[in-house]
């Protein structure tokens, strides 16, 4: 799982959902399992699509007791069919039992982000454009969430504001217009650093691109719009299509000859990917 493992990264995020779930201890556990007891459980697919998130899943059980085990028989990015075992956990039931939900919520929600992915990438096949996320995602999930987009086939957009420079329109405002903001930022930032500028008119795309802009993103435009955008531009900046974008809509953007195209439902709109843990049994160890 890469980065997602890191302890550094994800596990505090992990352990404040344990702690959501099981404040004062896990009850109907306790009553049914109060000793020890070593035993597995299946891990299988309720639906078709694609697997994302099978080392929180993991590692989800490993904080509550290191000595838990999961076996995959896919990877993330995989393809699973409904009814698909695709794995096994091991470990004290009563771990099993209480880490279950947790586990199971990541999985679903990050292999639902990468099927939604999958699908609206297939659907841009041929075009050349690629598909980014956006930092419209559930807070403090956006570790895991933009990780999916990428099990999924899409690609990441900024991380954070931190990681970035992207001129909003409240930004524009601030410094008093597209042609200054982008000045003041250029003053400001290390010269490396790409600067993109949000516009909603073409008025604002031939100011973007006169002020140097490295990427114009052209937000909740029409279609007819956007193709004058485009060739405005002329090849001086990358241009970024956003605004509404979801797979109901997104093939119509395929002939505007733009480079990226944002879809903020990628993260707030998938459905999760259903999955269960079943057959729990007691084992010899």
């Amino acid at each position: 799982m890469n980065r997602i493992t890191r302890q550094l990264d994800a596990d505090p995020l992990i352990e404040l959902a344990l702690k959501e779930d099981i404040d004062h201890g896990d009850i109907s556990t306790q009553a049914v399992a109060p000793e020890y007891a070593p035993g597995a459980a299946d891990l299988i697919a309720k639906q078709d699509g694609i697997a994302a998130g099978l080392g929180v899943f993991a590692r989800t059980f490993e904080l509550l007791d290191p000595d838990t085990s999961c076996s995959f028989t896919v990877k993330d990015g995989d393809r699973v069919v409904k009814g698909q075992k695709i794995g096994e956990v091991r470990g004290d039931i009563r771990v099993l039992l209480s880490g279950e939900r947790t586990a199971l919520n990541y999985l679903q929600r990050m292999s639902g982000i990468a099927t939604y992915t999958a699908r609206v990438v297939k659907m841009l096949e041929g075009s050349g454009i690629k598909l980014l996320d956006t930092r419209k995602t559930t807070p403090n999930n956006r570790i895991f969430e933009k990780y999916a987009v990428v099990c999924g086939g899409g690609n990441n957009h900024r991380y954070n504001l931190s990681s970035g420079v992207m001129l909003k329109d409240n930004h524009i405002n601030a410094a008093g217009g597209i042609s200054n903001a982008v000045k003041m930022t250029r003053e400001s930032v290390p010269f490396v650093m790409k600067i993109e500028v949000e516009v909603e008119t073409l008025d604002m795309v031939r100011e973007a691109a006169l002020a140097g802009a490295d990427i114009i993103m052209l937000d909740n435009m029409d279609h007819e719009t956007m193709k004058e955008a485009v060739k405005i531009i002329g090849g001086r900046a990358l241009t970024e299509c956003s605004g509404n974008v979801t797979a109901e809509n997104i093939e119509s953007l395929k002939d505007l000859g733009i480079d990226y195209i944002s879809c903020g439902a990628l993260t707030h709109s998938a459905p999760i990917l259903d999955f269960s843990m079943k057959n729990l049994r007691r084992t010899a160890q």
